[in-house]
């Protein structure tokens, strides 16, 4: 306990092991095989699949890296889009999160403005909301999609979105952290 108080007196370190603690997963200190162990899949460890075609326009890879046991629903995949590659319409039952990481892209819910989004940028589109997303024309763009299933479904896929709707010819200056 004195060693632990010692540690404790580092804010970096009491926050790890306050996070540790409250989320229960002390799983350094505590090796109970009944626990649950932490799960690692080194990056380049899972095969990237091809965006299906009909859910895709253009070519998209999928890395579907958080497919958790039960009572876990949520899902995440890291999807690479190179330029011009988008979704179909589609929908989640229970909302979908973005999180852009690279290049730029558009994002557009059925009946409101077509979004540019851009590294860092965070997108919540709520259940049921029918939407699209994608690489702008000129740049290829990559996401973090997180989505929970409802009865085993985590998207209902629509039609593709049409050139027209696209846009091609539209672009807007790309930004990164790197830029002003």
């Amino acid at each position: 306990m004195k060693n632990l108080m010692r540690w404790l007196k580092y804010p970096p370190m009491a926050l790890l092991v306050g996070v540790s603690i409250g989320a229960g997963a002390i799983s350094v200190l505590a090796a109970d095989s009944e626990k649950p162990q932490i799960t690692l899949m080194r990056a380049g460890s899972r095969p990237l699949i091809d965006g299906p075609a009909e859910n895709f326009t253009g070519k998209a890879r999928i890395d579907r890296q958080v497919r958790p046991d039960d009572p876990s629903r949520p899902m995440g995949s890291m999807v690479y889009f190179e330029p011009g590659a988008r979704t179909a319409w589609h929908s989640h039952p229970l909302g979908q999160t973005l999180i852009v990481v690279s290049g730029c892209g558009w994002v557009q819910s059925e009946g409101g403005p077509k979004k540019m989004i851009q590294p860092g940028d965070v997108i919540w589109t709520p259940p049921d909301t029918r939407h699209w997303h994608g690489a702008q024309a000129s740049v290829a763009m990559a996401h973090y999609a997180i989505a929970e299933p409802l009865n085993g479904v985590a998207a209902q896929w629509m039609e593709k979105v049409t050139d027209e709707q696209y846009g091609a010819q539209e672009q807007t200056k790309c930004m990164t952290w790197m830029t002003n």
